[in-house]
Parts: C-alpha cells; sequence; structure tokens
C-alpha cells in the first residue's frame, strides 16, 4: 500500500449507518479492502436513505463513528489508506 490516507467526509448531515438493516453485517469494518464504488455506510435525512460509496481503493484504516451516530455535513466518517 501507498500509505496515503484519505478521508471520507459526510455529504449531508442526518444519521449515520453502518449496514443496511439492524440485522445485516456491516458494510465494512476497519482493515477491510474495499474497491472504487463499494459502499461504505448509508446516511439517512429526512426518510431519505443515501449510499455512500468510496471513490478510492484500499483499505479502511479507521471509522470515527458508532452506527447511529447523528452526522453533520462534511464530518469525517472514516479513513482510508490507498492503495
Amino acid at each position: 500500500m501507498s500509505g496515503r490516507l484519505v478521508k471520507i467526509t459526510a455529504p449531508l448531515s442526518g444519521t449515520f449507518y453502518t449496514s443496511p438493516s439492524p440485522d445485516s453485517p456491516p458494510f465494512v469494518q476497519v482493515g477491510q479492502r474495499v474497491s472504487a464504488g463499494d459502499v461504505l455506510c448509508i446516511i439517512e435525512s429526512m426518510k431519505v436513505f443515501t449510499e455512500l460509496r468510496t471513490e478510492y481503493a484500499g483499505a479502511i484504516s479507521q471509522i470515527f463513528l458508532e452506527d447511529e451516530d447523528p452526522v453533520t455535513r462534511n464530518q469525517e466518517l472514516m479513513e482510508l489508506e490507498l492503495d
């Protein structure tokens, strides 16, 4: 890996969800490798659920929030170490 880190930020304010439903596993976990286009999380705002997809390939190095935490626009959600 290159060691270059990218911060993934919230495109809107709302509620952060780690999985598509309470019974489902999380989209990503720390250490997991992702490809460009993979879903990282969901942000719900005013009953609209927005999937947040990565533009990069790499490994999740940090997740800064817990499931159902409130988020504000541009808040850092997670960190990705690029390939």
